[in-house]
């Protein structure tokens, strides 16, 4: 974990309530695809934990969600701003379990972090597809930059308004190796409900501190209790104990 001043180099609407934004400063402690950043905001006790979309030497590039006071005030920010950042949160996503055709399962904002994994896995010489889901046409984030990375895509809507009508499970088909997924709690559970494979799964709590220190994000495993900051947001099937 590391606490620097980042700028805002750009803050952009993708959709009517989701934003890209890219952020200038230290990036040296992201290592991992599925890590989080903590932003500290003016007037805001506790931080807001964003995960990562894309970083590279010098930028991370987070999506977000307006659905509070915190992410609106970031949603007003212009260039040439500062804010307070942790990086390296998270224990991210371990490519090393993929095989050679991974799939990887975004469901809303869940899609970010599965980006600079594609790009990782690719890297690395998987075949990679994803699958993209959301409620309808209008939300839809992000497609088109999976595909420039020449993977095959697979987009599903809840109402049928684009792509394949349904949830994410209604474009799971059987040939992967390995599966990815971030999203929602209950897509979470029915992706696992309906995969083949094992995977690993990307979870969201509400955090106060973000790195561990106050316990406020633990969950059961079967290995025990973890903090969803520290020994997640990752964690792999055979360790998930849901929540009744």
């Amino acid at each position: 974990m590391k606490q620097s001043f980042f700028t805002v180099v750009s803050n952009a609407a993708l959709t009517a309530d989701v934003y890209r934004m890219v952020l200038e400063g230290d990036t040296s402690a992201i290592t991992a695809p599925g890590q989080f950043i903590n932003i500290l905001l003016d007037g805001l006790y506790l931080r807001r934990p964003i995960s990562v979309y894309d970083a590279d030497e010098s930028t991370v590039t987070i999506i977000y969600k307006v659905v509070g006071e915190g992410t609106e005030k970031m949603s007003r920010m212009t260039r040439g701003e500062r804010l307070d950042v942790l990086t390296g949160l998270g224990n991210g996503y371990d490519t090393s379990l993929s095989g050679n055709r991974p799939l990887l399962i975004g469901g809303g904002v869940g899609v970010p972090p599965l980006y600079m994994l594609a790009k990782k896995l690719i890297s690395e010489g998987k075949e990679v597809s994803v699958i993209l889901g959301f409620n309808t046409e209008s939300e839809i984030f992000c497609e088109e930059e999976f595909k420039a990375l020449g993977v095959k895509v697979s987009v599903t809507t809840a109402d049928g308004s684009y792509g394949i009508k349904g949830f994410v499970t209604a474009a799971m088909e059987s040939g992967c190796t390995y599966f990815y997924t971030c999203g929602p709690e209950p897509m979470l559970k029915a992706v696992y409900a309906a995969s083949e494979t094992s995977g690993q799964f990307s979870f969201e709590e509400r955090m106060g501190c973000g790195f561990g220190a106050c316990m406020g994000c633990s969950c059961k495993t079967v290995t025990g209790y973890k903090r969803i900051c520290k020994e997640g947001p990752v964690l792999t099937k055979e360790e998930i104990l849901w929540r009744k």
